[in-house]
């Protein structure tokens, strides 16, 4: 078995990180074929990455042009403690009221765990009419774990 094989994760580790992570790095495409790297909280919908931003962002200007993506979420400090999963796909931008609140309700449960929806709701009303939301279609999906190199 090569070293690849040996530390790729299983489709329920890799639904576990994307469960348990908060945070991932979205990297789209800038006009001149440049990488733009951000760090976003996420949500998920059946398994799906979601984001949501504001419809000026230079992110949703390089989205409206450009539909691909790349999402890392990973997790460690040490080499020997590294995990992640590399999502590259394409999104699908949601811009009606009630998707930009649902993917907005989901994003803000990461920001804030523990809040009650009550409380986060007005935020997201507020927020959610100059956002614009997206679900992340996988083209193709890397995983990885060092823990299994020891």
């Amino acid at each position: 078995m090569n070293q690849r094989t040996r530390i790729a994760m299983s489709e329920d580790e890799v639904t576990a990180l994307l469960e348990g992570a908060r945070k991932l790095q979205l990297a789209t495409i800038n006009p001149d074929g440049t990488p733009h790297l951000v760090t976003m909280f996420y949500g998920l919908d059946k398994g799906r990455i979601t984001f949501w931003t504001y419809g000026k962002a230079q992110k949703a200007r390089n989205l409206a042009r450009d539909p691909r993506v790349s999402c890392l979420i990973e997790a460690g400090e040490d080499y020997a403690e590294l995990r992640g999963v590399l999502v590259y796909g394409r999104v699908t931008p949601m811009d009606d009221a009630e998707s930009v609140l649902a993917v907005g309700m989901a994003v803000a449960r990461r920001m804030t765990p523990g809040v009650a929806d009550e409380l986060l709701r007005p935020y997201v009303e507020q927020t959610g009419r100059k956002r614009v939301a997206y679900v992340v279609e996988p083209t193709k999906m890397v995983s990885w774990d060092h823990r299994r190199l020891s």
